[in-house]
């Protein structure tokens, strides 16, 4: 399959502190176009050979809360978001935008970073709960995961390092859709990381290039990834 999308995020972040955090709100949507090919497919239309489907509109609706402490090298944070499945989605398509249902996020992170050495580390836990796809009548478990990341600033601007992700389906999938039971999944990655960071208008951006190596992957895809994240500025510094 191959997906482009553009994500329009809009956030809030008051100036009064929450239990000595910093409070952050958003809520991100996009909008783009998505190509899937199969050689099989399986779907509630039924097997089909050499099977291709094209889509674009827009994808769901990502609300997020985050609370944050910084103290030294030392940095905290607490989360919640999750999906709300407006995008477009229909069980019968190979391409969507959408999930087809609504799910709900929580965890907490933790962050090392020394300036004066240019040492970095960071790790990200959670917690995913499905609700059920009214079309397919199938619920996803329970999942676990954790993402994490360690590097080296070679200068003020640019990064390098590894990172890697762990996924853990904690509950088995559930309701009348799933045909092949609990089908419980798992799977771990690491790779290379590269950053670099700039200024636009005279506010911080930032673009990040990794690369995955998945194994250890029980009922889902495994192979390699490439990720490429570019954030920058909405506004202006002034």
């Amino acid at each position: 399959g191959q997906a482009v999308t553009k994500e329009v995020p809009g956030e809030y972040a008051p100036e009064t502190k929450l239990l000595g955090g910093q409070v952050w709100i958003g809520l991100g949507l996009g909008y783009g176009k998505e190509t899937t090919s199969a050689d099989i497919s399986v779907s509630p239309r039924g097997t089909e050979l050499g099977r291709s489907d094209t889509i674009t509109g827009m994808t769901d609706l990502y609300p997020i809360a985050s609370l944050a402490w910084n103290r030294g090298v030392d940095n905290w944070m607490t989360y919640v978001t999750g999906d709300i499945p407006t995008g477009d989605y229909n069980s019968a398509r190979l391409a969507n935008l959408g999930i087809g249902h609504g799910a709900m996020d929580a965890g907490g992170g933790y962050t090392y970073f020394d300036q004066t050495t240019g040492r970095e580390f960071s790790a990200v836990a959670g917690l995913t709960y499905n609700w059920k796809n009214s079309s397919t009548q199938y619920q996803n478990g329970i999942d676990s995961h954790l993402d994490w990341g360690a590097s080296q600033f070679l200068s003020a601007n640019w990064q390098v390092g590894v990172a890697g992700y762990v996924y853990y389906q904690l509950t088995g999938d559930s309701g009348s859709g799933a045909k092949l039971g609990p089908f419980k999944s798992k799977v771990a990655a690491i790779g290379p990381q590269l950053g670099y960071a700039f200024t636009i208008g005279g506010m911080p951006a930032y673009a990040n290039l990794r690369g995955y190596w998945e194994f250890e992957a029980k009922n889902r895809v495994e192979g390699y990834a490439v990720f490429a994240t570019l954030v920058i500025p909405l506004g202006s510094g002034k």
